[in-house]
């Protein structure tokens, strides 16, 4: 997932998941009662942009006003009247996520500001009635460099953003999991359970490039090795599905907590480096991305589409919906180097992945956790169908290291 100049392994497992965000966030989560907490912001245009107001509910669903602003930093305060099956909102372009808040619970609010050129956006509130709005920033759009490497260079700084981003929210969505366990509410741990996956198989590559780490955050038990300590997400997920209690896990709770916030530390350093544009640190590598949105899927492909990954809770589609957003977002974040390297191969891809996740779409299930319907339930016609997807968008997918690599 990332290397430095000095000799090392090359990760080839599950590689990069996600890359991303272009322009910059500025996260303030809060509730009702105005409490806030803020992350760093990155670069770009200056200007101001404004203020517009996100609004969700089950009678409106995504709502937008006004829906368009000035180029520049725009603030986006977004309000969960009462969409249960709501949690985020995006800014999006060109499938790239360009601002995004997490863990919006119904009842709550949140501010998030974005850097933004002037073009044609989309508001997206996944699971709302309805998800997605037009928005529309004025002025000029950003001029891109003729320079491939300046743009390879970007994609990878862009990326350790969005891994940062992800993690954080990772780090946010543990305490309710750790509250519901250790108030013995069985119903509330579960819904926590899925609202936490997300995020890591988000960045999940990233974490099994850490290999002390990983396995004490995701191993799953048919990988335990005699005599190994199981640790991490699934031995809660048993216990919750299985078991049906929460009893005992506080321990596993606490290490979980640890380890998500050990990744944390270690992915913000890697994303420094990417930033510094190091040479003799570990850093993120744009060949990395390329291989890893590819090697990502393939891992969808093995484990998701079988079943395999969330065995107790069926919460696999959940999975996979994630792990799809992360590739597509990988190659989303190469794309403005690839239209100088090869630009012919960009709008192949984007077809096959915008048809791969309305495969993934149409198993939404707003009355399920996660917010799709539980992997039992999907039948072998569909599986097949997300199959063939895949492999629709793995093959000319697979193309785009090697063009990055001769660039």
């Amino acid at each position: 997932m990332h290397r430095s100049s000095r000799p090392a392994p090359r990760i080839t497992s599950r590689a990069i998941l996600v890359a991303g965000l272009t322009g910059a966030l500025l996260l303030t989560g809060c509730s009702s009662s105005g409490d806030a907490s803020k992350s760093d912001a990155t670069s770009g245009p200056s200007g101001k942009g404004g203020t517009v107001e996100i609004k969700v509910s089950e009678a409106d669903g995504c709502t937008v006003s006004p829906d368009t602003a000035p180029a520049g930093a725009i603030t986006f305060h977004v309000t969960n009247v009462d969409a249960a099956g709501v949690t985020e909102v995006e800014v999006v372009s060109d499938q790239r996520i360009r601002g995004e808040k997490e863990n919006l619970a119904p009842g709550f609010d949140a501010t998030f500001s974005s850097k933004l050129d002037g073009g044609k956006y989309e508001i997206y509130c996944p699971g709302a009635s309805t998800e997605k709005v037009p928005f529309t920033v004025t002025g000029k759009a950003a001029k891109t460099s003729d320079n491939v490497q300046t743009l390879l260079q970007e994609a990878t700084v862009q990326y350790g953003d969005y891994i940062s981003t992800q993690v954080d929210s990772l780090v946010e969505a543990l305490p309710a999991l750790d509250d519901a366990i250790k108030a013995g509410n069985l119903e509330a741990a579960k819904k926590a359970y899925a609202a936490a996956r997300v995020f890591y198989e988000k960045i999940e590559p990233v974490a099994e490039s850490f290999g002390d780490l990983d396995p004490d955050i995701d191993l799953r038990e048919g990988d335990l090795e005699a005599g190994q300590k199981w640790t991490g997400f699934h031995p809660i997920e048993k216990a919750l599905w299985i078991d049906g209690s929460t009893e005992g896990l506080g321990d596993l709770m606490d290490k979980l907590t640890t380890d998500v916030k050990d990744l944390q530390s270690r992915t913000k350093k890697l994303a420094t480096n990417t930033a510094a544009d190091s040479k003799t640190e570990d850093r993120y590598q744009p060949d990395e991305i390329a291989n890893g949105a590819v090697s990502l899927l393939d891992e969808v492909q093995k484990s998701k589409i079988t079943g395999e990954e969330e065995a107790y809770s069926h919460l696999d589609i959940v999975d996979f919906q994630a792990n799809v957003e992360g590739s597509m977002q990988a190659f989303a974040t190469l794309k403005p180097a690839l239209d100088k390297i090869d630009a012919s191969i960009v709008p192949t891809i984007s077809t096959k992945f915008d048809e791969l996740m309305s495969g993934v779409e149409a198993l939404k299930d707003p009355a399920s956790l996660g917010g799709y319907v539980s992997y039992d339930k999907v039948t072998d016609a569909q599986k097949k169908s997300l199959t063939d997807a895949l492999l629709a968008v793995i093959e000319p997918l697979s193309d785009v290291s090697s063009k990055i690599a001769s660039a």
